[in-house]
């Protein structure tokens, strides 16, 4: 498996040498890469708030080996599971998408 770190390096090679690719492999870079940062926004939030996968599993309904693959991109979830992820983490999610630019976050609750 070739890592986002590889992946960029990959890409930017084939830039800069001007080799263009299908709009269907482009489409699967896009799901990717949004894969992967949703999924390093889950990992974030769950080391910020000092938790293991195992225990952010049990808070969402999920097995400890969905957690690990859902935080190495290796999966695209629900919108049902997003919501309980955000509840399980105490955070709001927070995805923005314009064009080729995506941020997600999940935004801790404040202290009331």
């Amino acid at each position: 498996m070739v890592g986002h770190a590889q992946w960029k390096l990959i890409r930017d090679k084939k830039i800069t040498q001007g080799i263009t690719e299908s709009p269907e492999t482009e489409d699967m870079r896009v799901e990717i890469r949004l894969a992967w940062d949703l999924g390093q926004a889950v990992y974030d939030r769950r080391t910020a708030l000092g938790i293991s996968q195992t225990e952010l599993a049990r808070r969402a309904g999920m097995t400890q080996p969905q957690v690990s693959k859902l935080e190495l991109g290796g999966t695209v979830p629900t919108l049902p599971l997003l919501a309980r992820l955000a509840r399980a983490l105490d955070a709001a999610l927070s995805l923005e998408l314009d064009g080729e630019t995506s941020v997600v976050e999940f935004k801790a609750h404040s202290a009331a």
